[in-house]
């Protein structure tokens, strides 16, 4: 591994430190498929854990797990002419399968609303078949010009919803139900406070009727859109001709949602958490929550070693412990990158007094306690320190929201101070575009339940909305 120390301060570049950490922390490394990476075991068990939980949640609610195909045909794609002009620039397309030019074009699946209409339209022809719950874990391809490990990647790894309801209402429930558990995971598991609503029509997705999202605000001010739900009407259906008989025995078209998060929260939580020393990982999604570091390996402390693995067993506590042959400081460096909750230092001073050290990673205190308290300890720290992580969280991000009430004050802020601004507008596109040009802030979503007062923060008529504005990952 490289030399730790080599981490950049967050505070000096943070784009640096970004990909400083995801190496050393052995997150990622890249490849020679240009725009790519690899995600490396330790990554890996830390999308499993995401997946793991999501994947329980979506089964409670009723959705069930399929695999559609990778390749999509252009004559398929092309049905929903608004969907497909919206992912045009991002499609890879398959022109040739081996020395034979095919007769149509294939691209690699962007995105499966298409997938799924066509598969609907098979087995949808009664009432009796709807509602259908379906979800994909699988990767999809967009020809991203600019990529960064985890938050851009012309291959993703992700989760998609795909359902069809009866009546508008079922699935207009559906879309806000997705989007509330994938708020109650990012609040309760990652410990990552977001704000949810609904994407104006300008930056909804392409062919949705309303679109909501969570925002995620970095260390660094930036936003990071976290996942998104979907609410598409019959548009899709009626392209796709998919129409069912009804309880009176006429045939009327379903209404559907999508909705989908990816591997891009790994990311968020390198930047809403991570400090100078590396990864901290909230207890909740870390596959492994203990760092087991024995130091010096005399037979007593092998011994206590053991013993302590067989308790965090017991208690179904997952654990790694180094006992690789290096110092006792590179070890310590190494459990702080890597970002486990906790660290237990076992040695022969402390075993003494039948004593080990704990040290909790997102304060780097360290605890003294007798080694048969170990499994009541961890249980309160990890609570503290998935609360802390939170409330840490959520201090610096509301500190980094301002509110302008009109363009001079709108300018002094996006010039100045990173963060989001909340302010009025008119519900105009062009005010939209005029802040993207002149700042490079995009509207993140509405903000509900503020009173509207005052004229449109851009060209000072009357104000429809309340809007978050920011920059984006």
């Amino acid at each position: 591994m490289n030399e730790l120390k080599e981490i950049t301060k967050r505070d000096i570049d943070f784009a640096k430190w970004y990909t400083d950490v995801v190496k050393k922390a052995e997150l990622v490394d890249y490849s020679n498929v240009k725009g790519s990476m690899i995600i490396c075991p330790y990554g890996y068990a830390i999308w499993e854990e995401m997946q793991k939980v999501l994947d329980q949640k979506f089964k409670e609610t009723g959705h069930e797990n399929v695999q559609m195909p990778m390749f999509i045909p252009e004559s398929l794609l092309n049905i929903e002419k608004e969907h497909v002009s919206g992912f045009a620039p991002e499609v890879a397309w398959v022109t040739h399968g081996g020395e034979e030019k095919l007769d149509e074009r294939i691209c690699v699946r962007p995105t499966s609303e298409v997938l799924f209409c066509d598969y609907y339209k098979k087995i949808i022809k009664s009432y009796r078949d709807l509602p259908k719950l379906y979800n994909q874990w699988c990767t999809i391809v967009r020809w991203e010009k600019t990529t960064r490990p985890f938050l851009r990647s012309r291959e993703i790894l992700w989760q998609e919803g795909h359902t069809m309801h009866a009546t508008k209402e079922e699935a207009l429930e559906e879309t806000l139900k997705m989007l509330h558990i994938y708020e109650d995971f990012q609040k309760n598991y990652l410990a990552i406070p977001v704000i949810v609503g609904k994407k104006t029509d300008k930056e909804k997705f392409a062919g949705a009727e309303a679109s909501y999202s969570l925002e995620a605000m970095m260390y660094d001010g930036v936003a990071l859109q976290n996942g998104t739900s979907h609410y598409f009407g019959d548009g899709f259906a009626k392209s796709f001709g998919i129409t069912y008989l009804n309880k009176e025995n006429k045939l009327v078209t379903p209404y559907q949602t999508s909705w989908g998060v990816t591997t891009r929260m790994i990311g968020a939580l390198i930047m809403v958490h991570g400090d100078d020393q590396g990864l901290v990982l909230p207890p909740k999604i870390a596959p492994y929550k203990v760092c087991l570091i024995p130091i010096n390996n005399t037979e007593e402390v092998t011994k206590s070693t053991h013993e302590i693995e067989e308790m965090l067993k017991q208690a179904g506590i997952t654990y790694q412990t180094d006992d690789k042959d290096k110092t006792p400081g590179y070890k310590f460096a190494l459990a702080e990158v890597k970002g486990y909750p906790v660290r237990i230092e076992i040695g022969p001073r402390d075993l003494k007094e039948n004593k080990v050290t704990l040290v909790r990673r997102d304060t780097l205190e360290k605890i003294s306690i007798s080694k048969n308290d170990i499994i009541t300890t961890l249980t309160k720290l990890f609570e503290d320190i998935q609360t802390n992580l939170y409330n840490r969280a959520l201090k610096r991000r509301d500190s980094m929201i301002y509110e302008a009430h009109n363009y001079e004050e709108f300018t002094s802020i996006a010039t100045t101070k990173p963060g989001f601004i909340k302010a009025n507008w008119c519900g105009d596109i062009s005010c939209e575009n005029k802040i993207k040009d002149d700042f490079s802030m995009k509207s993140r979503c509405l903000i509900e339940n503020e009173s509207i007062t005052g004229p449109c923060v851009c060209c000072n008529k009357p104000a429809k909305y309340r809007l978050y504005f920011g920059r984006q990952y």
